[in-house]
């Protein structure tokens, strides 16, 4: 096999730097080693948004956390809805999250987003990988924009334009958050701030959360790996 052969092979498994891209022929369908937190039929392992804070007050009072989630549930989850495999939002309730929290992680999901649309991918119950419209936004997404002390965005506008599906590849251990966007290294090794108590250091432990920001979005092929 010739060298020029070899290269175009190991081209199409990796992206820059060696990071691996997704080869699936389905979608919605894990790559070996990771779960689909999207099943592409169903909102199965997801629920409407209690922020992290309440929350946690809740945790010790089972019957009032039961409560405020079926609340949190019937305004929320009409308004994600399946079409085409695709998870989409209309806009017009709230934040999903996983029903499951999850310690350190590496999470794929590919997504879209229409003209001048503003969302993000809460980690461990807290803000934010940003994710928007680049015409609007020129550092583009991905950037944790949140941070106050720490790098808040991108090394460069990795962006495809709106209204065609982009993919994030997010590793949290610890605090340390690093990001790909459509196989470019943009957040390389940055700590991530606790947003809820800045005096404090990030959640061991959290939801994966898809934000509300009042636009319409889309979102398919979710899967994550517990690290």
């Amino acid at each position: 096999m010739g060298r020029s052969v070899v290269v175009i092979l190991i081209a199409l498994l990796f992206g820059p730097l060696g990071t691996p891209c997704v080869v699936s022929a389905e979608d919605n369908v894990p790559p070996p080693g990771f779960t689909a937190l999207f099943n592409g039929k169903d909102l199965t392992g997801w629920q409407g948004l209690i922020p992290l804070p309440q929350r946690m007050k809740l945790a010790a009072e089972p019957e009032k956390l039961a409560e405020a989630q079926k609340a949190a549930d019937e305004k929320v989850l009409p308004h994600w809805t399946i079409q085409d495999g695709a998870l989409h939002y209309d806009g017009k309730g709230n934040s999903l999250q996983t029903a499951k929290d999850y310690k350190d992680f590496e999470l794929w999901v590919d997504y879209k987003i229409g003209p001048k649309g503003d969302s993000g991918i809460y980690l461990r119950g807290n803000p934010q990988v940003q994710i928007w419209d680049p015409e609007f936004h020129k550092e583009g997404s991905g950037g944790l924009f949140n941070n106050k002390q720490n790098p808040n965005k991108p090394l460069k506008c990795a962006d495809k334009p709106v209204n065609e599906w982009n993919s994030l590849r997010i590793t949290i251990k610890g605090d340390k958050v690093t990001v790909y966007l459509n196989g470019e290294l943009i957040v390389d090794n940055v700590t991530m701030e606790n947003y809820w108590d800045r005096t404090k250091p990030l959640p061991e432990t959290g939801p994966i959360e898809l934000q509300h920001h009042g636009n319409p979005l889309e979102f398919k092929n979710i899967y994550v790996k517990e690290l």
